[in-house]
């Protein structure tokens, strides 16, 4: 069993995943699978044709025992590896038999999301590691593939990623929209501060020195550094002392985060590990008996 099992998200959230995929792909059936008999079993196999980190067995489990179950019958799977595996080029990641009319169906719907995931999961480790020399941890944001949010959140936590709020309904990230409504910064913070329960999520973005000063007057406890220059943030840092942890965001790239790290801010929030992943390149293949 993965050690990252306990923070899957719910089954209901990968069943409906599942469903909404297989749904967008399957329609009112596969015509194509139409062509093998019927009876036909074959005897397979999921590679990576690139080394990365692999991330996805619950929703590739959920797929084939969906179109399994449209066909009567039962997929077998033999995983190889577990969430959270650093794999190489050609590497087995599972092996699997059964009747070919239900596996052909699912097998689009099955290697997207886990291409997806395990895309997330690996460039998720690479900034990870480039920053691993420092005490910055890295956030994932709320800039997240449409309905793969608790997905993609969790194939961040594969990768060695740390996740930010959910979404709009578990923290407070107050920025520079909220701070246009007309109230003062000060006061929104306290207001911020005053509607949540304590120890959540209240963080307050800021664009320079002066209004990390005025949240921090303000009793702001989480600070995001945005687009802050590398001089700024260890300003920033001087002048925070322990009041606050810092968040630096904005520019966050593969070749900016560890000087990003090295400014001494808490954390890091990158929306590229999520919004631009690419998915890593899996294979399916099989035998007919």
């Amino acid at each position: 069993m993965s050690k990252y099992s306990k923070s899957l998200p719910k089954k209901k959230v990968i069943r409906g995943l599942v469903k909404q995929c297989l749904k967008e792909d399957i329609g009112s059936g596969d015509v194509t699978a139409r062509l093998t008999p019927r009876e036909s079993e074959v005897d397979g196999k999921i590679i990576s044709r690139e080394a990365g980190t692999i991330c996805g067995v619950a929703w590739v489990n959920e797929v084939f025992k969906r179109v399994a179950r449209r066909h009567d019958t039962k997929i077998d799977i033999d995983w190889q590896v577990d969430d959270g595996d650093q794999v190489g080029e050609n590497q087995t990641l599972c092996r699997f038999e059964g009747l070919a009319h239900p596996i052909l169906s699912g097998e689009r719907t099955a290697l997207n999301i886990m291409q997806t995931l395990s895309g997330t999961s690996t460039i998720t480790r690479e900034y990870a590691a480039a920053i691993a020399h420092t005490n910055a941890r890295l956030l994932d944001t709320r800039k997240t593939l449409p309905s793969m949010r608790e997905a993609q959140k969790y194939a961040v936590l594969c990768g060695g990623g740390v996740n930010h709020r959910m979404g709009l309904y578990d923290g407070i990230i107050i920025k520079e929209n909220h701070l246009r409504s007309g109230k003062s910064l000060e006061r929104i913070v306290v207001d911020a501060i005053a509607s949540m329960p304590k120890g959540a999520l209240v963080e307050l973005e800021v664009e320079n020195l002066d209004e990390l000063e005025r949240g921090l007057h303000a009793g702001a406890k989480r600070v995001m550094l945005d687009d802050f220059s590398l001089e700024d943030m260890r300003t920033a840092v001087e002048l925070t002392g322990d009041q606050a942890d810092l968040e630096a965001s904005g520019n966050v790239n593969i070749k900016t985060i560890a000087k990003i790290a090295e400014t001494g801010v808490d954390f890091i929030s990158s929306g590229a590990i999520t919004k631009h992943v690419r998915a890593l390149d899996l294979s399916m293949l099989f035998d007919y008996r």
